[in-house]
Protein backbone atom coordinates (compact mmCIF):
# COMPACT_ATOMS: atom_id res chain seq x y z
CA UNK A 1 0.00 0.00 0.00
CA UNK A 2 1.34 3.41 -0.98
CA UNK A 3 0.93 6.73 0.80
CA UNK A 4 -2.78 7.19 1.49
CA UNK A 5 -4.27 10.29 -0.14
CA UNK A 6 -7.61 11.93 0.41
CA UNK A 7 -8.96 13.92 -2.54
CA UNK A 8 -10.89 17.07 -1.65
CA UNK A 9 -12.93 18.37 -4.58
CA UNK A 10 -15.23 16.93 -7.22
CA UNK A 11 -15.04 19.34 -10.16
CA UNK A 12 -13.53 18.84 -13.60
CA UNK A 13 -9.93 19.53 -12.50
CA UNK A 14 -10.30 17.29 -9.43
CA UNK A 15 -11.67 14.42 -11.50
CA UNK A 16 -9.66 14.69 -14.71
CA UNK A 17 -6.27 15.65 -13.25
CA UNK A 18 -5.91 15.11 -9.48
CA UNK A 19 -8.09 12.03 -9.24
CA UNK A 20 -6.91 10.41 -12.46
CA UNK A 21 -3.22 10.87 -11.57
CA UNK A 22 -3.61 9.67 -7.99
CA UNK A 23 -5.62 6.60 -8.98
CA UNK A 24 -2.91 5.61 -11.48
CA UNK A 25 0.15 6.38 -9.35
CA UNK A 26 2.02 3.29 -8.10
CA UNK A 27 3.18 5.02 -4.91
CA UNK A 28 -0.21 6.41 -3.91
CA UNK A 29 -3.42 4.91 -2.61
CA UNK A 30 -6.51 7.03 -3.19
CA UNK A 31 -8.32 6.34 0.07
CA UNK A 32 -11.37 8.52 -0.45
CA UNK A 33 -13.08 11.60 -1.89
CA UNK A 34 -14.80 14.48 -0.11
CA UNK A 35 -16.77 17.24 -1.77
CA UNK A 36 -19.13 20.02 -0.85
CA UNK A 37 -21.76 18.22 -2.96
CA UNK A 38 -22.16 14.72 -1.51
CA UNK A 39 -23.81 13.35 -4.66
CA UNK A 40 -20.82 14.44 -6.77
CA UNK A 41 -18.43 12.95 -4.21
CA UNK A 42 -20.27 9.64 -4.41
CA UNK A 43 -20.17 9.62 -8.21
CA UNK A 44 -16.48 10.58 -8.45
CA UNK A 45 -15.56 7.98 -5.83
CA UNK A 46 -17.39 5.36 -7.89
CA UNK A 47 -15.53 6.38 -11.06
CA UNK A 48 -12.16 6.35 -9.31
CA UNK A 49 -12.80 3.11 -7.46
CA UNK A 50 -12.61 4.54 -3.98
CA UNK A 51 -14.85 5.57 -1.09
CA UNK A 52 -16.89 8.79 -0.68
CA UNK A 53 -16.71 10.66 2.61
CA UNK A 54 -19.36 13.01 3.96
CA UNK A 55 -17.16 14.35 6.77
CA UNK A 56 -13.83 16.18 6.37
CA UNK A 57 -12.37 14.98 9.66
CA UNK A 58 -13.26 11.37 8.93
CA UNK A 59 -11.29 11.48 5.68
CA UNK A 60 -8.37 13.28 7.35
CA UNK A 61 -8.25 10.54 9.97
CA UNK A 62 -7.85 7.86 7.29
CA UNK A 63 -5.04 9.37 5.18
CA UNK A 64 -1.39 10.43 5.24
CA UNK A 65 -1.73 13.27 2.73
CA UNK A 66 -4.38 15.44 1.12
CA UNK A 67 -4.82 16.53 -2.49
CA UNK A 68 -7.02 19.60 -2.75
CA UNK A 69 -8.74 20.81 -5.93
CA UNK A 70 -11.11 23.46 -4.61
CA UNK A 71 -11.42 27.27 -4.85
CA UNK A 72 -8.43 28.92 -3.14
CA UNK A 73 -10.39 30.35 -0.22
CA UNK A 74 -11.82 26.89 0.53
CA UNK A 75 -8.43 25.29 -0.07
CA UNK A 76 -6.75 27.66 2.36
CA UNK A 77 -9.05 26.66 5.20
CA UNK A 78 -8.86 22.93 4.43
CA UNK A 79 -5.08 22.95 3.99
CA UNK A 80 -4.63 24.56 7.40
CA UNK A 81 -7.02 22.03 8.93
CA UNK A 82 -5.15 19.17 7.28
CA UNK A 83 -1.75 20.48 8.39
CA UNK A 84 -2.98 20.77 11.97
CA UNK A 85 -3.99 17.12 11.68
CA UNK A 86 -0.43 16.28 10.59
CA UNK A 87 -1.25 15.54 6.95
CA UNK A 88 1.11 16.28 4.06
CA UNK A 89 -0.17 18.78 1.49
CA UNK A 90 -0.54 18.50 -2.29
CA UNK A 91 -2.28 21.74 -3.19
CA UNK A 92 -3.32 23.69 -6.25
CA UNK A 93 -2.44 27.23 -7.18
CA UNK A 94 -3.03 29.78 -5.82
CA UNK A 95 -2.27 28.61 -2.30
CA UNK A 96 -4.79 31.04 -0.75
CA UNK A 97 -6.35 34.42 -1.44
CA UNK A 98 -4.57 36.38 1.30
CA UNK A 99 -1.00 36.55 2.55
CA UNK A 100 -2.28 35.97 6.09
CA UNK A 101 -3.96 32.69 5.12
CA UNK A 102 -0.86 31.57 3.22
CA UNK A 103 1.37 32.46 6.19
CA UNK A 104 -0.74 30.31 8.51
CA UNK A 105 -0.32 27.29 6.22
CA UNK A 106 3.43 27.85 5.86
CA UNK A 107 3.91 28.16 9.62
CA UNK A 108 1.87 25.07 10.45
CA UNK A 109 3.61 23.04 7.76
CA UNK A 110 7.05 24.09 8.97
CA UNK A 111 6.30 23.52 12.64
CA UNK A 112 5.03 20.00 12.00
CA UNK A 113 7.76 19.03 9.50
CA UNK A 114 5.24 18.30 6.75
CA UNK A 115 5.90 17.80 3.06
CA UNK A 116 4.17 20.18 0.69
CA UNK A 117 3.79 20.84 -3.03
CA UNK A 118 1.77 23.54 -4.79
CA UNK A 119 0.87 22.44 -8.33
CA UNK A 120 1.87 24.96 -10.99
CA UNK A 121 1.37 22.77 -14.06
CA UNK A 122 4.38 23.77 -16.18
CA UNK A 123 6.77 23.62 -13.22
CA UNK A 124 6.37 19.84 -13.27
CA UNK A 125 7.78 19.48 -16.79
CA UNK A 126 11.53 19.00 -16.99
CA UNK A 127 11.83 21.05 -20.19
CA UNK A 128 10.59 24.09 -18.27
CA UNK A 129 12.68 23.45 -15.16
CA UNK A 130 15.83 22.88 -17.21
CA UNK A 131 15.26 26.19 -18.99
CA UNK A 132 14.67 28.05 -15.73
CA UNK A 133 17.83 26.61 -14.16
CA UNK A 134 19.94 27.64 -17.14
CA UNK A 135 18.40 31.11 -17.27
CA UNK A 136 18.93 31.67 -13.55
CA UNK A 137 22.54 30.49 -13.80
CA UNK A 138 23.22 32.76 -16.79
CA UNK A 139 21.84 35.87 -15.07
CA UNK A 140 22.05 39.27 -16.75
CA UNK A 141 18.30 39.59 -17.27
CA UNK A 142 16.81 43.08 -17.35
CA UNK A 143 13.24 41.89 -17.23
CA UNK A 144 10.41 39.84 -18.66
CA UNK A 145 7.40 40.46 -20.86
CA UNK A 146 4.55 38.01 -20.30
CA UNK A 147 1.03 37.64 -21.68
CA UNK A 148 -1.51 35.01 -20.72
CA UNK A 149 -4.84 35.69 -22.38
CA UNK A 150 -7.34 32.87 -21.91
CA UNK A 151 -10.96 32.77 -23.02
CA UNK A 152 -12.71 30.39 -20.65
CA UNK A 153 -16.24 31.77 -20.82
CA UNK A 154 -16.97 30.31 -24.23
CA UNK A 155 -19.57 27.52 -24.57
CA UNK A 156 -18.26 24.13 -23.56
CA UNK A 157 -15.26 25.32 -21.54
CA UNK A 158 -15.17 23.22 -18.33
CA UNK A 159 -13.87 26.14 -16.23
CA UNK A 160 -16.30 28.79 -17.43
CA UNK A 161 -18.92 28.10 -14.74
CA UNK A 162 -16.44 28.50 -11.88
CA UNK A 163 -17.75 31.27 -9.56
CA UNK A 164 -14.37 32.03 -8.01
CA UNK A 165 -12.77 32.50 -11.43
CA UNK A 166 -15.48 34.95 -12.44
CA UNK A 167 -15.02 36.84 -9.18
CA UNK A 168 -11.20 36.91 -8.97
CA UNK A 169 -10.37 36.79 -12.67
CA UNK A 170 -7.18 36.05 -14.52
CA UNK A 171 -4.90 37.68 -11.95
CA UNK A 172 -5.55 34.88 -9.45
CA UNK A 173 -6.20 32.01 -11.86
CA UNK A 174 -3.56 32.31 -14.58
CA UNK A 175 -1.33 34.92 -12.91
CA UNK A 176 0.24 32.18 -10.73
CA UNK A 177 1.33 30.30 -13.86
CA UNK A 178 3.22 33.34 -15.11
CA UNK A 179 4.82 34.09 -11.74
CA UNK A 180 5.83 30.44 -11.27
CA UNK A 181 8.27 30.73 -14.18
CA UNK A 182 9.33 34.36 -13.62
CA UNK A 183 10.26 34.34 -9.92
CA UNK A 184 12.86 31.52 -10.16
CA UNK A 185 14.80 33.60 -12.72
CA UNK A 186 14.29 37.24 -11.71
CA UNK A 187 13.99 36.69 -7.97
CA UNK A 188 11.66 38.15 -5.34
CA UNK A 189 9.30 41.00 -6.19
CA UNK A 190 9.53 44.08 -3.98
CA UNK A 191 7.08 46.51 -5.60
CA UNK A 192 4.03 46.12 -7.82
CA UNK A 193 1.96 48.53 -9.89
CA UNK A 194 -1.20 47.26 -11.58
CA UNK A 195 -4.10 48.63 -13.60
CA UNK A 196 -7.27 47.01 -14.88
CA UNK A 197 -8.05 47.00 -18.58
CA UNK A 198 -10.71 45.87 -21.05
CA UNK A 199 -12.20 42.39 -20.85
CA UNK A 200 -11.38 42.04 -17.15
CA UNK A 201 -7.65 42.15 -17.89
CA UNK A 202 -5.02 43.13 -15.34
CA UNK A 203 -1.67 44.63 -16.38
CA UNK A 204 1.11 44.39 -13.81
CA UNK A 205 4.58 45.92 -13.49
CA UNK A 206 6.88 44.17 -11.02
CA UNK A 207 10.15 45.50 -9.64
CA UNK A 208 12.39 42.70 -8.50
CA UNK A 209 14.97 42.82 -5.71
CA UNK A 210 17.95 42.82 -8.08
CA UNK A 211 16.50 45.60 -10.27
CA UNK A 212 14.82 43.64 -13.06
CA UNK A 213 11.33 44.72 -14.13
CA UNK A 214 8.47 42.54 -15.27
CA UNK A 215 5.49 43.42 -17.45
CA UNK A 216 2.66 40.91 -17.06
CA UNK A 217 -0.80 40.99 -18.69
CA UNK A 218 -3.49 38.42 -17.87
CA UNK A 219 -7.18 37.79 -18.42
CA UNK A 220 -9.65 34.91 -18.55
CA UNK A 221 -12.03 36.76 -20.87
CA UNK A 222 -9.94 37.54 -23.94
CA UNK A 223 -11.54 37.67 -27.35
CA UNK A 224 -11.21 34.12 -28.67
CA UNK A 225 -9.02 35.33 -31.53
CA UNK A 226 -6.54 37.02 -29.17
CA UNK A 227 -5.63 34.11 -26.89
CA UNK A 228 -1.93 34.01 -26.03
CA UNK A 229 0.59 32.51 -23.62
CA UNK A 230 4.12 33.87 -23.91
CA UNK A 231 6.82 34.58 -21.33
CA UNK A 232 9.91 36.25 -22.79
CA UNK A 233 13.05 37.18 -20.88
CA UNK A 234 15.34 39.92 -22.20
CA UNK A 235 18.75 41.24 -21.26
CA UNK A 236 22.43 40.60 -21.96
CA UNK A 237 21.62 37.37 -23.80
CA UNK A 238 18.99 38.93 -26.04
CA UNK A 239 15.49 37.46 -25.87
CA UNK A 240 14.64 33.97 -24.64
CA UNK A 241 11.17 32.48 -24.53
CA UNK A 242 10.18 30.20 -21.66
CA UNK A 243 9.03 26.93 -23.26
CA UNK A 244 5.68 25.35 -22.72
CA UNK A 245 5.44 22.18 -20.68
CA UNK A 246 6.25 18.85 -22.29
CA UNK A 247 3.77 16.83 -20.22
CA UNK A 248 0.01 16.54 -20.06
CA UNK A 249 -1.70 17.84 -16.94
CA UNK A 250 -2.11 14.28 -15.62
CA UNK A 251 1.55 13.45 -16.27
CA UNK A 252 2.65 16.70 -14.62
CA UNK A 253 0.47 15.97 -11.60
CA UNK A 254 2.02 12.53 -11.37
CA UNK A 255 5.38 14.28 -11.11
CA UNK A 256 3.96 16.46 -8.32
CA UNK A 257 2.97 13.29 -6.47
CA UNK A 258 6.51 11.96 -6.98
CA UNK A 259 7.98 15.11 -5.48
CA UNK A 260 5.67 15.00 -2.47
CA UNK A 261 6.52 11.34 -1.85
CA UNK A 262 10.25 12.16 -2.06
CA UNK A 263 9.82 14.76 0.68
CA UNK A 264 7.83 12.37 2.85
CA UNK A 265 10.74 9.95 2.59
CA UNK A 266 13.66 12.39 2.84
CA UNK A 267 12.34 15.54 4.57
CA UNK A 268 10.45 18.66 3.48
CA UNK A 269 11.71 21.15 0.92
CA UNK A 270 10.73 21.60 -2.74
CA UNK A 271 11.03 24.47 -5.24
CA UNK A 272 7.23 24.55 -5.38
CA UNK A 273 6.44 24.02 -1.71
CA UNK A 274 4.05 26.19 0.30
CA UNK A 275 6.76 28.81 0.87
CA UNK A 276 6.95 29.40 -2.87
CA UNK A 277 3.16 29.30 -3.08
CA UNK A 278 3.07 32.00 -0.43
CA UNK A 279 5.57 34.14 -2.38
CA UNK A 280 3.26 34.00 -5.40
CA UNK A 281 0.24 34.97 -3.25
CA UNK A 282 2.15 37.99 -1.91
CA UNK A 283 2.70 39.32 -5.45
CA UNK A 284 -0.92 38.69 -6.47
CA UNK A 285 -2.24 40.41 -3.33
CA UNK A 286 0.01 43.42 -3.95
CA UNK A 287 -1.16 43.62 -7.56
CA UNK A 288 -4.81 43.50 -6.53
CA UNK A 289 -4.21 46.19 -3.91
CA UNK A 290 -2.42 48.39 -6.47
CA UNK A 291 -5.18 47.99 -9.05
CA UNK A 292 -7.79 48.92 -6.44
CA UNK A 293 -5.89 51.88 -4.98
CA UNK A 294 -4.15 53.31 -8.01
CA UNK A 295 -0.81 53.27 -6.18
CA UNK A 296 2.37 51.23 -6.27
CA UNK A 297 2.38 48.62 -3.48
CA UNK A 298 5.38 47.09 -1.76
CA UNK A 299 5.15 43.35 -1.22
CA UNK A 300 5.41 41.52 2.09
CA UNK A 301 8.97 40.48 1.14
CA UNK A 302 9.97 44.13 0.74
CA UNK A 303 8.47 45.11 4.11
CA UNK A 304 10.31 42.40 6.02
CA UNK A 305 7.39 40.01 6.48
CA UNK A 306 8.45 37.38 3.99
CA UNK A 307 7.82 33.65 4.34
CA UNK A 308 9.24 31.81 7.33
CA UNK A 309 12.35 29.68 6.84
CA UNK A 310 12.64 25.98 7.53
CA UNK A 311 14.76 25.28 10.58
Amino acid sequence: MGVRFGLFGTGFWAAETHGAALAAHPGATLAGVWGRDTAKAEELARVLGTRPYADVDALLADVDAVAIALPPDVQGDLALRAARAGRHLLLDKPLALTVEAADAIVTETRDRGLASVVFFTSRFSESVNDFLRRAADDGGWDGVRATLFASIFQPGNPYGASPWRRERGGLWDVGPHVLSVVLPVLGPVEEVTAVRGPRDSVHVLTRHRDGAVGSLSVTLDAAPESGAFSVDLYGEHGWRSVPGGDRSAVEAYGSAVDRLLAQIADGPGDPCDVRFGREVVAVLAAAESSADSGRAVRTAEATGTGPVAWE
